[in-house]
């Protein structure tokens, strides 16, 4: 009998041994998946977690969809004969579709910068701060800011607006001759602000869902579990001091409701994702997070950001900043003399900055627009590729932790079959 017993222990142990090694090996092999180091393996995982996902979802829609699916079909069917056949109708729908092309650019935008736990393509400072601060200073440059043909003049994927290359003598005479105010500048530029707010308010909502998704079923998402892990480390100032704004989540997250989210929302930070991950996990209804995410960022943040690049760039800035210094300078000694001189000096650099374009510097302007536009494109081109690495690193890594967790299950269920043979 105590042979039996003690068979039936070295067994468990030699499980249990078995078991940790595995554990070491698969979270060694998931940190090694990477696009540098094993490329080929990487990209293999990550088609077939696309092809997995893909299958999921279109059993998903057969199975609980089928009038959805049906609807969709007809409306794709009708889109296709309305943009195909010709007739009075076509110079209406391009319209439409210009729209549509607007709309669905600046909430892509919004989702690409949200999306991804902190590794999202930061889109409010490659697309709409420059397309707020260009249309700014022009609107400053010509004195007024009817500059779009339409509202969907602006920034898109394969060309820029119409206004920015034109001369001010295009648009008719300066309708404001002093100043142009900030309330007649932050109309031109809201709706497409306000749809990238939408845009990354959406983007929120995986983390979410994700995180509620496994409370429901009973455990942990793996994106809690990497919190209260990061919020153990500690390297370096900045990690310590974000661990720590971590480690004050967690230990509130039974304070996070309507004010708590919107209050999150509102202002400009990198953990607000955290928020996401918390009220899934500690089962914050859908539409009381979504409602103050989106009140948040789309009408809240995005005007506080709308409204400061538009003062800096509508020379606001720029005379507070001239006028304190003079005052500072007003109260040095010896600074009372070259004063004058130094006040003319900067009012020269200050027309000079809001001078508009001459046709005589054309030449000058092509050069350095387009040295300046390649290594913007470059720059733009590196994050875009950045982004997309590291969506398919996540991908091919999710497929194989699904993986290895099966591999894990069937493992541990022999650990009883073998002690009980024994």
């Amino acid at each position: 009998m105590g042979t039996v017993e003690e068979a039936a222990s070295i067994t468990s142990h030699d499980s249990e041994v078995s078991i940790s090694e595995l554990r070491r090996k698969q979270k060694e092999e998931l940190e090694n998946l990477t696009l540098v180091t094993q490329p080929f393996k990487t990209l293999k995982f990550f088609i077939l977690g696309v092809l997995q996902y893909s299958k999921h979802s279109i059993a998903y829609i057969l199975a609980k969809g089928g009038w959805f699916l049906l609807l969709h079909l007809i409306i794709g069917v009708a889109g296709i004969l309305i943009l195909t056949i010709e007739g009075p109708h076509e110079k209406h729908v391009e319209e439409i579709v210009k729209y549509f092309d607007y709309g669905l650019w600046w909430v892509i935008l919004g989702v690409a910068s949200s999306i991804g736990l902190g590794s999202g393509l930061h889109t409010f400072v490659l697309y709409l701060g420059p397309h707020i601060g260009f249309f700014t200073i022009k609107a400053v440059q010509c004195g007024r800011v009817d500059l779009k043909s339409a509202t969907y003049d602006t920034i898109q994927l394969k060309r820029g607006p119409s206004w920015l290359e034109k001369d001010c003598s295009e648009f008719g005479p300066a309708v404001f001759t002093s100043r142009v105010p900030l309330s007649s500048i932050l109309p031109m530029v809201q709706i497409e602000a306000i749809l990238w707010g939408i845009g990354t308010a959406l983007g929120e909502l995986p983390p979410y869902f994700i995180s509620r998704a496994a409370r429901l079923s009973g455990g942990r998402s793996e994106a809690m579990e990497e919190l209260d892990a990061s919020s153990r480390e500690t390297n370096g100032f900045i990690p310590t001091y974000l661990n720590r704004v971590k480690r004050w989540f967690l230990s509130h997250a039974q304070h996070l409701n309507f004010l708590t989210i919107l209050l999150l929302a509102s202002v400009p930070n990198p953990l607000f994702d955290l928020a996401g991950i918390m009220c899934g996990q500690f089962g914050i209804p859908f539409w009381e997070f979504f409602f103050a995410t989106l009140v948040g960022k789309a009408i809240i943040k995005t005007h506080i950001q709308t409204i400061f690049i538009i003062a800096v760039c509508n020379n606001q800035l720029l005379d507070w900043i001239e006028n304190e210094l003079i005052w500072i300078l007003s109260f040095v000694p010896g600074f009372s003399s070259v004063l004058p001189e130094l006040i003319s000096k900067l009012n020269a650099i200050k027309a000079k900055y809001l001078k508009a374009p001459s046709h005589a510097a054309t030449n000058v302007k092509a050069k350095w627009d387009f040295s300046v536009s390649s290594i913007w494109n470059t720059i733009v081109w590196l994050m875009i590729m950045n982004f997309f690495v590291k969506i398919m690193t996540s991908t091919a890594q999710r497929y194989l932790k699904q993986q290895q967790d099966e591999e894990l299950t069937a493992l541990t269920n022999k650990v009883p079959a073998l002690a009980c043979s024994n």
